[in-house]
């Protein structure tokens, strides 16, 4: 019997020796990938969604099939990861197969090869210099490897700011999920010469702003130089930017400075509808991605775009295309959770409306496919952003000098979780996107009497306009406006300081705008007499700002100027 436990015991040494050197053999084949390609992916297999969410607070979670999580390591999550002594399986590269790159810019602009850095910059300024009165080039910011993160305008005046919805497409964050940057790209070509040809464009781009930013992560698709042939999820500092923006319950995450740029830009124009492009599935994943069990209180009609876009797609695709999850469409969560993506802060904290939308199972879609992934989608293209055309457009106006207000536009019995919209500063416009139904909108704005306005009817593909005028509230008139902050130093660079009045004690609402009127940042805080509030301006352009400081109980006000100098 001694004989018998002795031979158990070495065997059970000797078969966990070898579940260690196995493991170890792996770990060091991770690392090994990592220095060469700079990333790795793996599956783990999972039992409970528990163990997915933690995974997915640390790691770059992308597909969850078949009780596997399927992961994408970087040079920042690698030693975490295996830290956690997971039982884990790498998926083998295979290599990059049929990823042709144009030789010409010509070849590229026929849009089925990819184009290389210097033909992509081309590309979009020849679009701007051949359709000038159409469309106008921005720079949205630039990568840690001073690449541009460009992105351009299409209207039917695209030189002035008029008042007409903005909606927004972006694509590629993730840089080894190519296939939607071709798109893109073939998508502005499509608007701008159809604009003329095709009334549904015309309409388009004659009551809408479209911006469209192809490549929002030019350091990790073009990793290895000026053509794609070693690209990666991650920015050139390794961070995964779907995972890294601000999240709703979590101020703890650090932005990257593409990230940092893109939230500047999305801030500037208050898109009313955006979606960002990705590769690895095929679905359509709509809010919210990092809350399993809240809804959004446009949760429906949510559903009924993404369902729209996928079955649009079907339409075109016959069998077997954008099929994942129910049959296409997935409200994220659902799919896995996710923490710091972008469509939940846009959604959330901009109150836009954003949708992920994954366009093929292969992440690097080979160039032969380019086409039909054209074929597919364009109809969905277009009819996505047609839904920024209906719903309640309307304008908020000072009852006696018609000035625009901005008001906050909120939906009695309906809004939660930061589902209100605002009107604009600048013109008074708000666009509200609905369900068909009839709605109570309730109108509020600092120095005016809330408005309701009942009995609101909303259809599928119509529009409802309205003028609210509200009328001023003058109960706290005599109230004397307390002094200008002080502020140090003045200019700065990072950090500025503010010393409020006496009168601003207590818990205050602080806005930053532009010269213009442009509301840069909203957020409360406390104000304690003889401490100054010291703000992170770092990321504010150079240039001179409005910041207003309102105590929250007693209305006082305290306005001041600031310069930010880099």
């Amino acid at each position: 019997m001694r004989q018998v436990l002795l031979i158990f015991l070495v065997l059970l040494l000797y078969s966990s020796a070898e579940i260690y050197a196995q493991g170890n053999i792996n770990n060091e084949k991770l690392h090994k990938i990592i220095r060469e390609s700079g990333q790795a992916e793996v599956t783990v297999p999972y039992t409970t969604r528990n163990h997915v969410n933690y995974l997915s607070r640390n790691l770059s979670v992308y597909d969850l099939k078949e009780k596997l999580v399927y992961i994408s390591l970087s040079p920042l999550t690698l030693e975490w990861f295996i830290s956690q002594d997971l039982d884990y399986s790498i998926i083998e590269n295979k290599g990059l197969k049929g990823l042709f790159s144009a030789t010409s810019i010509d070849q590229a602009m026929e849009w089925d090869t990819y184009p290389t850095y210097t033909q992509y910059d081309s590309i979009m300024k020849y679009f701007s210099t051949q359709y000038p009165s159409l469309c106008r080039l921005d720079t949205i910011g630039l990568s840690i490897n001073n690449r541009l993160v460009l992105a351009l305008k299409i209207s039917d005046n695209a030189s002035l700011d008029e008042d007409e919805p903005e909606v927004f497409y972006s694509s590629t964050m993730h840089g080894d999920e190519t296939g939607g940057f071709v798109l893109m790209l073939r998508f502005i070509d499509y608007l701008l010469k159809n604009y003329s040809a095709i009334p549904e464009i015309k309409k388009l781009v004659d009551n809408l702003e479209i911006w469209i930013n192809p490549l929002a992560n030019p350091d990790g698709t073009y990793r290895s130089g000026n053509t794609i042939t070693s690209p990666v999820r991650v920015n050139a500092s390794g961070a995964d930017l779907n995972r890294r923006f601000p999240d709703p319950m979590d101020p703890s995450i650090v932005v990257p400075k593409e990230n940092a740029d893109m939230i500047k830009f999305m801030r500037k124009h208050r898109f009313v509808i955006s979606a960002n492009f990705h590769g690895g599935a095929e679905v359509i994943n709509y809010p919210w991605d990092r809350w399993y069990s809240k809804y959004h209180a446009d949760d429906s009609w949510f559903l009924d775009i993404s369902r729209a876009y996928a079955d649009t797609v079907h339409y075109y695709s016959g069998t077997g295309y954008m099929t994942d999850e129910s049959n296409g469409v997935t409200r994220g969560a659902e799919w896995y959770i996710v923490y710091g993506g972008r469509q939940d802060f846009v959604t959330w904290e901009l109150q836009g409306r954003e949708v992920t939308i994954e366009l093929d199972r292969i992440k690097l879609t080979p160039a032969a496919q380019l086409g039909l992934l054209w074929l597919y989608n364009r109809s969905s293209l277009i009819g996505y952003l047609g839904n920024a055309l209906y719903g309640i457009h309307g304008i908020v106006r000072d009852s006696l000098t018609y000035d625009p207000v901005r008001a906050k536009v909120y939906i009695s019995g309906h809004d939660k979780d930061s589902s209100q919209v605002y009107s604009d500063t600048l013109n008074g416009s708000f666009v509200r996107m609905l369900a068909p139904g009839t709605y109570s909108l309730i109108f509020s704005a600092e120095g005016y009497k809330t408005k309701v306005v009942t009995d609101i009817e909303v259809f599928n593909y119509h529009k409802t306009d309205m003028i609210v005028d509200l009328q001023a509230d003058l109960t706290n008139i005599e109230i004397p406006l307390p002094g200008p902050p002080k502020i140090y130093p003045n200019p700065g660079g990072s950090i500025v300081n503010f010393m409020l009045p006496e009168a601003l004690a207590g818990e205050i609402s602080v806005v930053i705008t532009s010269n213009s009127g442009t509301i840069l940042r909203e957020f409360n805080t406390t104000n304690t007499v003889g401490v100054p509030i010291n703000i992170d301006v770092s990321r504010l352009a150079g240039g001179s700002y409005i910041i207003l400081f309102r105590n929250i109980s007693t209305g006082n006000k305290s306005q001041g100027r600031f310069i930010v100098v880099k």
